[in-house]
């Protein structure tokens, strides 16, 4: 049997006046909650009413229509109406658009009422974002987009800084895949691809927290409250160009200074301004440094100075201050405790008499020239300065005797035995030097003094081209077996014919694998890295290490051959070539062990061979040009190519002159003085002497010199571009 579909029939809708409806009791709406009816009525003001009222007939007691009807569903729109007509911005016959539901229907009014405000889905908070921003992309501003809807402009900006989200988690966030509250961390950090990296981590983790993903998109940046950022200033910062990260749904603390960089240097900047102002107390050095280690004032001696004196006013003020102070003492002496004003006004006088006693120190004239002082940052931000600390190397050195010749003019003291003779003029002549990590600043590092003059290579790049140098013997020393046993009882007799510091072991030899704290990013890369690390997983998958006994056996039976290769595979890592900072307060390497280091690695150096351009070091721009003064590129050039080949590099910049500076060099053979062999330089020196027309260190420069006589000079990319190889060579002759 066919079943009859009904067919559905909506209720009529019509115009009625305003004055012809009432509300219905069956409206099921009796708490007052979400937006108002003063709000509601603006909004139908402003944009008309968007959704018609729901409404019945009224029946008289006889069952007839009465022309008058209610309203069970839409009691707040018709509410809002009504305040429209009493405030006479709406007629009160004007016409309302509405649905009639027949007076027969076998639907009841609550029924209407309960499912106008239960049937229905509230706004997806991601579409309310997407609405925000299209709103303001067609020319409203984030005042009148909150006027219109009645929210505050905090809650505009906030839901516009969540449609700012990457648009993957946002589709994420539209499938449930993760929270509301999830979504709002993700917008502290406007970087999409940061934000798409950091969901990927968290979200198979167990901590999917708002406050975690938070931490992880601002790891890599400072806290505005951070000492730093308060000794700068978040204004300062950002008008320097860096950036401040906020959090508009939570207290953020004052944001998250993006550029540690940038901030650093105006730290730095700022703390040398105040160093400068110091200066012209006439202290021999100021040290300046972010954070002061522990023990930086050890072995030095700390001035004892005189507060100065007080001016006939300030005098005055504090005996004022202490008189009111004992006669409010004294007044309530006899009592438990002091009222709590007293004691407020003792409180103050207390600060106000120490703000007089805590007067600035003087020091002795003499003393301050071969003195320093510490500048550096508080933990809450503020400047803190450390004066008059004195060095041993500055302390008076005092004559015991009258050397035999020497006049009392030579002595500088008048010729008297046992007085200092320290001259302070000698001394400070130069003016303050202000340091930090033990290094001068002030100067412009970016560019070398007009006149030319090498200086030293900067300490870190020293310290990554002997890292090179260290794995370069290392690999050497792992494939030198004879050289390995030589190294090995150099150091036994060492410790056998010297004193020995060594203790906890029967024997005092040991291998400590030495780290590199100082290296280039490439280092891993390197040709002899991976023939350390092949060489040693070779022995490693060989030898049993879970058992001593089965290794004692193990290496008991192996033939000579392999027993020296282990050995020097073993001592390999024990090498230490490295170049480190010299500690002027003792703790570390000191300058004599430093030389005595070096010298030791030259000889190993010279036992195995070592070739640093066989071991694949080559000058790059980001591994030694881009690093070091123009006058020390063109010196390389020089050195490697000749005196023609550098006049041309002589005008460029110095970032295009490390560039074809690397391409000049490139397979030349050259080596700055750290990597080469003292050996190979004194030859050279000899050789230079004899007039054979040797280099220093190899044999970059003989071949220059030759390239030289026979007319020919190496140009630059720049030169040589677009000529024909024809032209070029011609050019080259010339």
């Amino acid at each position: 049997m066919t079943k009859v579909v009904q067919n559905v029939v909506l209720s009529p809708s019509r115009d009625i006046p305003f004055d012809k409806l009432v509300l219905s009791q069956s409206n099921v709406r009796r708490i007052k909650a979400g937006v108002s009816v003063e709000e509601l009525a603006e909004d139908i003001a402003r944009r008309g009413l968007l959704q018609s009222l729901n409404v019945r007939p009224v029946l008289d007691a006889d069952g007839v229509e009465t022309g008058m009807f209610e309203i069970p569903a839409g009691g707040r729109r018709f509410q809002a109406l009504s305040l429209l007509v009493k405030q006479r911005r709406l007629a009160k016959t004007a016409p309302v658009p509405c649905i009639v539901r027949d007076v027969a229907s076998e639907i009841l009014a609550e029924d209407d009422s309960l499912a106008e405000n239960m049937q229905r889905v509230s706004l997806h908070p991601l579409d309310q974002f997407r609405a925000f921003q299209a709103l303001r992309e067609k020319g409203q501003g984030e005042e009148a987009i909150a006027a219109a809807f009645f929210v505050t402009p905090q809650i505009v900006k906030q839901r516009l800084k969540l449609a700012s989200v990457a648009p993957a988690l946002l589709e994420v966030y539209a499938e449930d895949g993760m929270t509301l509250e999830q979504l709002m961390a993700f917008t502290v950090n406007p970087d999409h691809a940061r934000q798409v990296q950091v969901w990927d981590a968290v979200k198979s983790s167990w901590n999917k927290e708002p406050y975690a993903i938070r931490r992880m998109l601002t790891e890599t940046s400072v806290r505005a409250s951070d000492r730093r950022a308060v000794f700068v200033g978040v204004d300062a910062y950002e008008a320097a160009g860096g950036v401040v990260l906020r959090d508009l749904f939570q207290g953020d603390d004052g944001g998250w200074l993006e550029d540690p960089a940038l901030l650093d240097r105006l730290v730095s900047e700022k703390l040398q301004g105040e160093a400068e102002a110091l200066s012209s107390d006439g202290w021999k050095w100021i040290e300046v440094a972010t954070d002061l280690p522990y023990g930086y004032s050890h072995g030095l001696r700390r001035l004892a100075g005189d507060p100065a004196p007080m001016t006939d006013e300030e005098s005055a003020a504090h005996a004022t201050l202490l008189e009111e102070y004992r006669a409010l003492e004294a007044e309530y002496s006899g009592q438990d405790e002091y009222p709590e004003e007293i004691d407020a006004r003792l409180g103050q006088l207390e600060m106000a008499m120490e703000a007089f006693e805590q007067r600035p120190l003087i020091y002795d004239p003499a003393e301050v020239a071969r003195a320093g002082v510490f500048v550096t940052l508080d933990r809450d931000g503020s400047i803190e300065i450390y004066r008059g600390y004195v060095r041993p190397e500055d302390e008076p050195r005092e004559e015991t005797a009258v050397q035999d010749g020497d006049s009392p003019d030579a002595m500088g003291q008048g010729g008297d035995a046992g007085v200092s003779s320290w001259n302070p003029s000698a001394t400070s002549a130069g003016g303050t030097v202000i340091t930090s990590g033990g290094h001068p600043i002030g100067a412009d590092s970016s560019e070398e003094d007009d006149d030319g003059a090498l200086k030293p290579l900067p300490e870190r790049l020293v310290m990554e081209l002997t890292a090179h140098r260290t794995l370069a013997l290392r690999e050497a020393i792992g494939r030198s077996p004879d050289v390995a046993l030589t190294l090995l009882l150099l150091k036994l007799v060492t410790d056998t014919f010297r004193t020995s510091s060594a203790t906890g072991s029967c024997l005092e030899a040991s291998v400590r694998h030495v780290y590199m704290s100082a290296q280039a990013p490439d280092l891993k890369d390197n040709v002899v890295a991976k023939l350390v690390d092949e060489r040693h997983a070779a022995w490693e998958a060989d030898l049993p290490l879970g058992d001593d006994a089965a290794l004692w056996d193990y290496l008991s039976v192996l033939d000579q051959g392999s027993r020296l290769a282990l050995l020097a595979h073993c001592l390999s890592f024990g090498i230490n070539a490295l170049h480190e900072k010299v500690n002027p307060y003792g703790a570390g390497i000191s300058a004599t062990g430093l030389t005595r280091r070096m010298a030791h690695a030259d000889l190993v150096a010279r036992a195995v061979d070592l070739d640093m351009v066989e071991a694949g070091w080559e000058p790059t721009v980001d591994g030694y040009l881009n690093r070091v003064p123009k006058a020390r590129i063109l010196d390389a050039v020089r050195e490697a190519k000749g005196e023609g080949t550098a006049q041309l590099l002589d005008h460029l910049k110095k970032g295009e002159m490390a560039t074809e500076a690397e391409r000049l060099l490139r397979g030349s053979g050259w080596l700055p003085e750290v990597l080469r062999r003292a050996d190979l330089v004194a030859l050279d020196g000899e050789a230079i002497a004899e007039g054979q027309g040797a280099d220093i260190g190899d044999k970059a420069r003989m071949e220059a010199d030759s390239d030289d006589a026979a007319g020919t000079i190496d140009l630059p990319a720049f030169l040589t571009a677009d000529l024909p190889n024809s032209d070029a060579s011609m050019l080259a002759a010339d």
